[in-house]
């Protein structure tokens, strides 16, 4: 059972690949989106760091460069939504329903495909960056539990999406798969830490799991002490909360289809 699972995940994995090298458009939102993000944020913003009280050891590009890196994993999640929206548009996923031995490896794939579309534009964003002269001074272990934190934001961004188009079965949904999404990451400590906001702002970042995770990423690039423990706890939890939601509503789809 688990060597067919994987059989399919595969298969889905590998179409959604093939539709990504053959048609390069599928791929230039998720990444263009960020470098616009970070050439205005780290360029146009950059004197936010003379701001008094504004401590960040890595300088405000890296400060920037963490929000981009963990919005593109967002955002691999994200477009993946938009492939299984137009599969059931077109029919074929109500045939590969059908056809798969084991359907929870079409979750799967298309999981494993959000993050692959995270880590290849993750890749050149982070090459960009680098060339533009960015501050890393995390160790290669910290900077690899940053890609490894960034991963779990793109596999709950993955499975709520899925979860959206498993249940609608329309690409009409696009806007309600990114709002939620744009809504938690932008009452996150964008431009400044936490400690610089003030009023309903400061209150709401303070509740929000993407804080934390933003946070010890930051930490994570700069070589600084943070909190790991618990965004990895709350990135962990915020996936395993869309899990239920997205095997939820892939069950019903599926009943559909039976």
């Amino acid at each position: 059972m688990i060597s067919s699972t994987l059989s399919v995940s595969l298969a889905v994995l590998r179409r959604v690949m093939i539709q990504t090298i053959k048609n390069p458009a599928i791929i230039i939102p998720s990444l263009a989106f960020p470098l616009v993000f970070l050439v205005a944020f780290a360029g146009g913003l950059s004197i936010v760091a003379d701001v008094p009280g504004f401590s960040f050891k890595g300088g405000y590009t890296a400060f920037q460069f963490v929000f981009v890196f963990t919005q593109t994993a967002a955002f691999g999640g994200i477009f993946t939504g938009y492939r299984i929206a137009e599969d059931y548009e077109s029919g074929f996923a109500r045939r590969l329903l059908i056809a798969a031995p084991h359907s929870a490896g079409i979750l799967l794939g298309f999981v494993l495909a959000g993050l692959a579309r995270f880590f290849l534009t993750g890749l050149i964003l982070w090459g960009i960056a680098l060339v533009a002269g960015m501050n890393v001074l995390g160790s290669p272990l910290e900077i690899l539990a940053m890609w490894l934190l960034a991963a779990n934001v793109s596999i709950a961004s993955t499975l709520w999406v899925a979860g959206l188009a498993f249940r609608f079965q329309s690409v009409d949904i696009g806007s309600f798969m990114q709002m939620p999404v744009f809504i938690l990451l932008f009452l996150a400590p964008v431009y400044v830490p936490l400690a610089l906001l003030t009023g309903w702002l400061k209150l709401a970042a303070t509740y929000n799991p993407v804080t934390a995770i933003l946070a010890a990423n930051r930490g994570f690039i700069s070589g600084e002490e943070s909190k790991a423990l618990l965004a990895f706890g709350l990135a962990v939890g915020l996936a395993a909360l869309m899990a239920l939601w997205a095997v939820r509503q892939f069950h019903r789809a599926h009943r559909s289809v039976a």
